[in-house]
């Protein structure tokens, strides 16, 4: 696809989100296939960091999404940018209450594994829990809500520091500094958690 057909769709897709977002049902039908394969790229983005043998298969986080996304109807749409953090973040609740759920279910055993590398959150090459970097992610959204932003349209979201600048409204160089800041951060407590 074209540069020019890219920046075409991303109007189409915005324009879509704010008729569904003004209550215009059938936005969402015609919207839906042109984020469709954006959905499941952060849908196999997001299982790529779970275990090989995860009950969910990328047509299913999405469709769990899908259905869950159809709820935020009403939400105040702005941009594709906003969609696609709205869309990560369920997509992280939906495994995270499915890795919550399996841990209870075997009394605590059995933590569902992410790898953390050094381009994402941590340096070298730790694998952590996918609750433990859900913990210390609600932590750091007490401490610095935009920091946790970052994160998760960065990590979670796929999303480019350019993207990320326009959504939250701030410099790229800011959004850089937030990344950096929120990935040491992170890294110190998962480590914590696991130290003692």
């Amino acid at each position: 696809m074209s540069q020019k057909s890219l920046d075409s769709a991303k109007v189409d897709v915005s324009e879509l989100l704010v008729a569904w977002g003004a209550g215009d049902r059938t936005a969402l039908d015609r919207l839906l296939p042109l984020v469709y394969r954006e959905l499941r790229y952060l849908a196999r983005r997001q299982l790529r960091r779970e275990r090989p043998d995860h009950s969910f298969q990328t047509t299913d986080l999405v469709n769990e999404a899908y259905l869950r996304l159809v709820g935020h109807r009403n939400a105040n749409w702005q941009h594709r940018a906003q969609f696609l953090a709205v869309s990560a973040r369920i997509m992280r609740r939906i495994l995270v209450d499915h890795a919550r759920r399996t841990q209870y279910q075997k009394r605590g055993g059995g933590a569902v594994r992410i790898p953390l590398d050094d381009v994402t959150l941590v340096s070298g090459a730790a694998s952590e829990d996918v609750v433990a970097l859900d913990d210390a992610l609600q932590k750091l959204s007490l401490h610095d809500p935009r920091k946790c932003q970052v994160v998760e349209l960065r990590y979670f979201g796929g999303l480019t520091v350019e993207e990320i600048a326009q959504h939250l409204g701030v410099a790229e160089i800011t959004v850089k500094r937030d990344w950096s800041i929120a990935k040491a951060w992170l890294s110190r407590q998962i480590s914590h958690r696991y130290a003692g």
